[in-house]
């Protein structure tokens, strides 16, 4: 394959990035001076918001119908053609496995009409680099904090091109933990900012809520498991309940919320810090859905403050799923870390290597 059209060594190149991980159907152009040209994101929210969760199959679908016109708008912002394109990128793990199909198909085509390089773009890593495409600055070495709907991770990250795990969710992610107490609370979906409105007028101490594993030096996991069984507990009691007939008081809820957030908040800052502790490095890296939190952002940049540790969180809109976070794939191009057309997807956990294959 070749590396695009050049005409000049100057000559500035453009890469097409797509997500189709989980709901969101994106697509972005960036350049290889990091600069994004054009970028599109098609939610699924309301597609999902009855169900109180994402349905694979629903978003699967969802996908197949909007990749094409995504890919165009995101084109027609950018000014860019087709034939301008270096290389096509994808998110191929982790992921739902019909989602992360789509984009792959689509950037397959692509790749072999245009005879240009195909890239696979870890998502978790992605959501890492959104920190140093956000900053303009170099972030590496850092530790790494991805959490989100699906994931709650942490990584060593010596360089762009190396992310070593050291350690995630034994059980529920913290996005999955919101949602599952905003649908106890009666707050909706999606659960990050319907629990952290309700949490702005409730007391973060009212409950008790467990704190799973964060006092063990020795572990770098994370449990939310317990917690949103405490929460239930809380609410009412074991056994089956249909929580859409639960009619609790409004302060009740804001405090139920407040304490959630503050326990999550707790395990999150505390097994960071920890992390950057432990590897000996200096800055930490954060990025995901739950990275929106308004609350969990001012711990982290309190506690960053105490600690004197360099601290990047990647902002708002670069937070939740996009294709704009794929600007990662210009490390692995400028390394010749190009993929086979039989590129198939990693579905399901996460992984921690960072390899490809080289052309």
């Amino acid at each position: 394959m070749t590396g695009g059209n050049s005409n000049a060594v100057d000559q500035v190149r453009y890469l097409l990035s797509l997500e189709t991980t989980c709901d969101e159907t994106a697509a972005a152009v960036i350049s290889d001076r990091l600069e994004v040209l054009g970028a599109v994101v098609a939610s699924q929210d309301r597609l999902h918001e009855r169900f109180g969760g994402v349905v694979p199959e629903i978003a699967s679908r969802a996908h197949v119908e909007r990749i094409l016109p995504t890919i165009d708008t995101a084109l027609r912002q950018a000014g860019v053609r087709l034939e301008q394109l270096s290389a096509v990128a994808v998110a191929n793990t982790p992921g739902l496995a019909g989602s992360l199909m789509v984009g792959l198909m689509a950037a397959k085509t692509l790749a072999t009409v245009l005879d240009i390089p195909l890239i696979a773009v870890d998502h978790l890593q992605a959501h890492i680099y959104a920190c140093r495409l956000a900053s303009g600055q170099e972030i590496f070495p850092c530790v790494g904090l991805v959490v989100s709907g699906g994931h709650t991770s942490l990584y060593w990250c010596p360089n762009a091109l190396e992310f070593h795990l050291l350690g995630t969710t034994i059980d529920d992610a913290a996005g999955e933990a919101f949602d599952k107490v905003a649908i106890m609370l009666g707050l909706g979906y999606p659960g990050g900012p319907a629990v952290e409105r309700a949490a702005a007028g409730g007391n973060p101490q009212a409950y008790n809520f467990p704190r799973s594993l964060l006092d063990d030096p020795d572990r770098l996991d994370f449990s939310f498991s317990g917690l949103k069984t405490a929460v239930r507990y809380t609410i009412c009691g074991p056994g089956k309940v249909d929580f859409s007939r639960l009619q609790l008081p409004p302060q009740m809820v804001a405090d139920i919320a407040a304490s959630f957030q503050e326990a999550v908040v707790d395990c999150l800052v505390g097994k960071a810090f920890l992390a950057v502790e432990k590897t000996g490095g200096n800055t930490l890296c954060v990025g995901g859905g739950v990275a929106a939190n308004k609350r969990f952002r001012q711990r982290l940049e309190e506690e960053a403050a105490r600690r004197n540790v360099r601290l990047f969180i990647a902002p708002l809109k670069l937070c939740t799923d996009n294709a704009v976070m794929g600007a990662i794939a210009w490390e692995r191009y400028r390394a010749g870390l190009f993929e086979p057309l039989d590129l198939d997807i990693l579905a399901g956990p996460i992984r921690s290597k960072a390899g490809a294959k080289v052309a």
